[in-house]
């Protein structure tokens, strides 16, 4: 027969032994668990797998913060930009562009009336989504085709003399 451990002392009743024999048991029993966890290879990579997959979530969610804040940051200095562009327009320069914008705004209309018409809904869903978009940032529209009028001028004078 085995002898028992040395620090353990022996059973002095069937009482005691029974205990302790429980206690080998849940003991064993715990290390039968933790070895085949340890052994357990697709249990361990879903758990690394559904770890990576939240590190990537919350990257996720970091870099679409940071891509919203520095998109705002643009559109702000866009804005900017804009105001400073129309701020140096001649007041002629407005003007034309103003009344091509209007003749613009009324060709767009008439021709977005034939759209309605003809086109495919998907087709129109697509084209009204960069519809708003373009009336979100009508003054910076404004101001670039301001500024390429202006362009366009300073070429046509420079051409001449």
């Amino acid at each position: 027969m085995t002898q028992p451990p040395h620090d353990d002392s022996t059973a002095s009743s069937p009482e005691e032994l029974r205990e302790q024999v429980e206690q080998t048991r849940h003991e064993l029993g715990e290390t039968v668990d933790a070895l085949s966890a340890r052994t357990d290879v697709k249990a361990r990579a879903q758990a690394k797998a559904a770890e990576v997959k939240d590190q990537a979530a919350a990257r996720t969610g970091e870099l679409k913060g940071q891509t919203l804040a520095k998109a705002e940051e643009l559109k702000a200095k866009a804005a900017d930009v804009a105001h400073q562009v129309q701020d140096k327009l001649p007041d002629p320069v407005k003007e034309t562009a103003t009344q091509a914008a209007e003749q613009a705004r009324a060709k767009a209309a008439q021709a977005g009336r034939l759209w309605e018409d003809k086109a495919p809904e998907p087709v129109r869903h697509k084209t009204a989504q960069g519809a708003q978009l373009a009336r979100d940032n009508r003054n910076l529209l404004l101001a670039v085709g301001g500024a390429a009028v202006v362009l366009w001028l300073a070429c046509r004078r420079g051409g001449k003399g």
